[in-house]
């Protein structure tokens, strides 16, 4: 009799057990998905009212199909990242004559107010350049503590010095960097810069990369109704400049065997890919052979077949955007991933100067395919240690909208496509050019902005909600001498039994600067062993157990100078 009671008691407490279970299961699910590393779309609540213009409403020609850039940099210096956004304008005997409602739409800087809204400040800094935008890059040229702008045009290029109180002055005549007018009997068409010492003198140096001779008055026979191929152009040479002890920048192109009248440079990686010490220049060609400038004692050599990165896996020159650069698979190498308008390119380094194409077996290239990829990042979008990618995707010659990716990394470099899951962008279609991606609320977790050209125009600002459950670091490297011996520099991360290599670049996107901090995933990981830099004039500094969880600035020659 007690035994049936038993049982019976057994019974009753296993069916209770069963519908508390029931009841919580919603819970349960919806704890899983709050511990997910999710996007959410922000860009209104923001304050982020941009729109892209391309001159006009009718997509016709290859300017007009490029896209603008994004630049981050903190210009006011308050710890918060702001936001500079390039824009196309109406131009005579380009735009279409509809198009001049479009005229004087203007570039705008977005101050980064603290709590996660912005403030849009561009005419009141003065940085409103009227002409049609395509990159900017942010450095600290005269090392007085404050980023400067050089901006990057279809036309005169402009170089703005911070006056240090939230306002701009444009010195470019002073310091010989507006460019030629004309390359190869067309406008100059400049579409990014990157800076670094090439010459070991201790001063900043600019090479700016320069696209095609656009003829506005060409039409293709072979494709009367659609704009030219980018091959049906002539090429424009980009151009190396080394500063002089007063200031002034020169051009030293053709001294450094860099002067290639015909190229169409889409985006110039500079860093050391080699380990030999100093810094090389990748740079993506469209429909032409990439080439890989290797530095040796200060004069180049481009050695782009020779160690794999010319062409894509098929050996076909496609319309590469740019190199960005990171440990894909955690063996310690920086690997390339090349985005173009067919399947991109990932070339995983195998450590003695030469690459081995991983774009099909990696999965990249099936996510790649048909998507027209253009800004392309590598970044760890859930600080678990491992780099992940996002690309800005959309068809070139004709205004066709494609889905945007976000490619998670399994750690060994296989990648996966998980954007619809993360985020309801990821299922829309758009055209997009240009992205970049930032911590703009300094929550420790990577944010995105993209730019987009088709005719909705809007960029959009996603918020990463759930990154910062990971452990991370976040470290501002300021060199002995300025930026010059900062960028470039190699920073290697050792806790419990993992390292992690990462490069001190943040141009490493199309027509983009991303945030230019180096960001750092930990995982679960309460502890990292120690920080070894490896600073771009060769000297190495080692920090043992820094703190984690927060921002860092680490100065050459000083060590930590705030937390």
């Amino acid at each position: 009799m007690r035994q049936g009671i038993h049982s019976n008691t057994n019974t009753i407490s296993t069916f209770i057990y069963f519908l508390i279970f029931l009841l919580f299961l919603p819970l349960l699910k919806l704890s899983g998905q709050n511990s997910m590393t999710v996007f959410s779309e922000v860009t209104k609540e923001a304050g982020i009212d941009f729109r892209y213009t391309f001159g006009d409403t009718t997509y016709e020609n290859i300017l007009e199909s490029s896209g603008s850039g994004i630049t981050i940099f903190d210009y006011n210096n308050d710890g918060f990242p702001d936001l500079y956004m390039l824009n196309g304008t109406y131009i005579e005997g380009i735009s279409d004559p509809a198009g001049k409602v479009f005229k004087d739409t203007r570039n705008k800087l977005y101050k980064n107010n603290g709590n996660g809204t912005f403030t849009e400040v561009s005419h009141e800094a003065g940085l409103d350049d009227p002409n049609w935008g395509m990159a900017a890059g942010a450095v600290d040229y005269d090392y007085d503590g404050d980023e400067d702008l050089y901006v990057l045009n279809y036309g005169p290029n402009v170089f703005y010095r911070n006056n240090g109180d939230g306002t701009f002055s444009d010195i470019t005549e002073s310091l010989g960097l507006i460019g030629p007018e004309m390359l190869n009997g067309f406008t100059k068409w400049s579409v990014g810069v990157s800076f670094w010492d090439f010459n070991g003198d201790k001063l900043m140096d600019a090479m700016v990369g320069n696209f095609l001779a656009f003829d506005p008055s060409y039409a293709s026979a072979a494709t009367p109704d659609m704009m030219p191929h980018p091959s049906e152009y002539k090429g424009q040479a980009s151009m190396l400049y080394q500063q002089q002890a007063d200031g002034k920048f020169i051009d030293v192109t053709k001294e450094n065997d860099l002067f290639f009248p015909d190229s169409k440079c889409m985006g110039l990686t500079v860093y050391d890919y080699d380990d030999d010490g100093d810094l090389d220049i990748f740079q993506g060609n469209d429909h032409q052979l990439n080439f890989f400038f290797r530095n040796d004692n200060h004069k180049y050599v481009d050695v782009a077949v020779a160690s794999g990165v010319a062409a894509n896996s098929h050996g076909v020159p496609t319309g590469s955007m740019h190199g960005a650069i990171g440990d894909i698979d955690g063996d310690g190498l920086i690997d390339l991933l090349v985005t173009d308008l067919r399947y991109g390119a990932l070339y995983r380094n195998t450590g003695n100067g030469l690459f081995e194409d991983i774009t099909e077996k990696s999965g990249v290239a099936g996510a790649f395919a048909g998507k027209g990829a253009w800004a392309g990042i590598l970044f760890d979008y859930d600080n678990d240690g491992d780099l992940d990618i996002f690309s800005a995707n959309g068809t070139a010659e004709e205004l066709i909208l494609q889905h945007p990716l976000l490619l998670e990394n399994d750690g060994n470099g296989h990648f996966q496509n998980v954007g619809p899951d993360r985020c309801d962008y990821f299922s829309t279609k758009r055209s997009g050019r240009t992205a970049a991606c930032w911590d703009y609320d300094n929550d420790g977790d990577l944010d995105l902005i993209v730019s987009h050209v088709d005719l909705q125009a809007t960029a959009t600002l996603l918020r990463n909600d759930g990154g910062n459950e990971n452990h991370w670091l976040g470290l501002k490297l300021i060199g002995k001498d300025g930026p010059a011996t900062a960028i470039g520099a190699k920073v290697i991360v050792k806790s419990v039994n993992k390292k992690q290599v990462f490069v001190n670049q943040w141009a490493t996107s199309y027509l983009t600067n991303q945030d230019p901090r180096v960001h750092i995933g930990l995982g679960k990981n309460k502890h990292i062993d120690q920080i070894e830099i490896i600073w771009s004039d060769g000297e190495k500094e080692t920090y043992k157990n820094p703190p984690i969880d927060q921002y860092l600035t680490i100065k050459q020659k000083t060590g930590i100078l705030s937390k």
